[in-house]
């Protein structure tokens, strides 16, 4: 798809003619229209052919029709599929809130889109580490296979809530969702 086919303006006509909320992405299955000049950067940012999409709004409605298909990135809609790259994860968690239901400790992450997922059996939460610096990197799955970066802040929360945990002589930070269990990583 060339830039010049490309229409910003019909594309989120068409995602905001499928109704509010996230879209039946899994349903549909329009042709591959493509790769466009959109990137989302590792800081959650959104640029479309180099220039900041600084309206909000336009992303949190991207966001609703993003689409994980073996190892790519697309945007999805009833009549287009349109590949785009990611830095590293589509969606960059801002806050935590934490609740209590039925006695177990609650995890609500919060995204710069308004993605709200909750750390339980269905969103893992893990920690990688940076490649070029080795420091952790924090993640939750978030939907159709696709991972949500954890902003630093929200990981200090994370590490200040954990417990730890002896594993067969190696201690642990853990943390708690939903009754699962979380491993943040081995204390030095």
């Amino acid at each position: 798809m060339s830039e010049n086919t490309f229409d910003l303006g019909r594309v989120s006509q068409t995602i905001k003619e499928s109704g509010s909320g996230i879209p039946p992405v899994e349903k549909w299955n329009p042709d591959f229209c493509g790769d466009i000049d959109m990137r989302i950067a590792k800081d959650g940012k959104w640029f479309y052919m180099g220039t900041p999409i600084g309206r909000p709004a336009m992303v949190k409605l991207f966001s609703t029709v993003l689409w994980f298909e073996e190892g790519k990135h697309y945007l999805k809609t009833p009549v287009e599929k349109i590949g785009i790259r990611v830095d590293d994860a589509p969606f960059l968690f801002t806050e935590l809130e934490v609740e209590s239901r039925e006695g177990k400790q609650v995890l609500l992450f919060t995204s710069t889109t308004g993605d709200v997922v909750e750390a339980g059996p269905e969103h893992a939460l893990w920690v990688d580490e940076f490649e070029d610096s080795g420091e952790p990197s924090p993640y939750i799955n978030v939907r159709f296979g696709m991972k949500g970066l954890i902003h630093r802040n929200v990981f200090y929360q994370l590490v200040e809530l954990a417990e730890e945990l002896d594993d067969n002589g190696a201690v642990k930070l853990v943390v708690s969702s939903h009754g699962e269990r979380f491993s943040l990583g081995e204390i030095a």
